[in-house]
């Protein structure tokens, strides 16, 4: 686990005299790391998330179980199906059609239980899009926090990173610390902005996560999150 990680922890856990209240309630931590119990490491036949697998096409995308297809660029853009992805811009980094969407929540498991309903991965609310090649292959996938979550839910966003790690291995990753930008300060002594890739032989995955806040606002104003992209290696 990462020093910056560890701390926190160690602050939920055992927190220091003094220390603010009201931003990592006790539990949280908990929560996060049982969490991580649920994936194991991915493997070369496996999904990386639910039913998507980078590289499979796009006529093979699941039909149900998801909705509000659009654009990520341009959500005004609405999709009728996966296969109109050539709609949305193609983003300048990767060359992607990047289209988002959410969980069907009238599926009979979602409306069974609050732990099943909305769009989360690992139980932490997210944005999530697909990245499709004019190649029509499903060419990476992206996986935020989502920032409009419930605040209790925001304050463990970056601990996804660490179950990012956990589901798809934990050797690999490289790793670097950003040092804190003008005006952003630590959030309970503890500040994280971190960049992370780790490739295997047909994936690039990229990992940046933080937790800070603006110098002179109160504690729960605080700017929290994980970004997860994964991206199919051509060769």
């Amino acid at each position: 686990m990462p020093p910056a990680v560890r701390s926190a922890a160690e602050m939920v856990l055992h927190p220091r005299a003094g220390a603010p209240t009201g931003f990592l309630p006790a539990g949280f931590l908990l929560t996060g790391f049982l969490l991580l119990g649920l994936a194991a490491p991915v493997r070369a036949e496996e999904t990386d998330l639910r039913e998507f697998r980078i590289g499979m096409p796009v006529a093979a995308l699941p039909a149900s179980g998801y909705v509000d297809l659009a654009c990520a660029a341009r959500p005004e853009t609405r999709l009728a199906a996966w296969s109109e992805y050539r709609t949305c811009p193609a983003e300048p980094e990767t060359g992607l059609h990047e289209v988002s969407f959410r969980y069907d929540e009238t599926t009979p498991l979602a409306r069974s239980s609050e732990r099943f309903a909305g769009t989360k991965v690992a139980g932490q609310p997210m944005l999530l899009s697909l990245l499709i090649g004019d190649d029509g292959r499903l060419d990476g996938l992206r996986m935020r926090t989502d920032p409009a979550a419930k605040l209790f839910e925001r304050r463990k966003a970056f601990l996804f990173g660490d179950q990012v790690k956990a589901r798809y291995g934990e050797e690999g990753w490289a790793c670097r610390s950003l040092p804190p930008g003008d005006e952003e300060a630590p959030v309970g002594g503890i500040f994280i902005k971190e960049h992370c890739d780790k490739q295997t032989a047909d994936r690039q995955y990229r990992l940046e996560r933080w937790l800070y806040r603006h110098e002179g606002e109160e504690l729960r104003k605080f700017s929290g999150g994980s970004i997860v992209t994964i991206l199919r290696r051509n060769g």
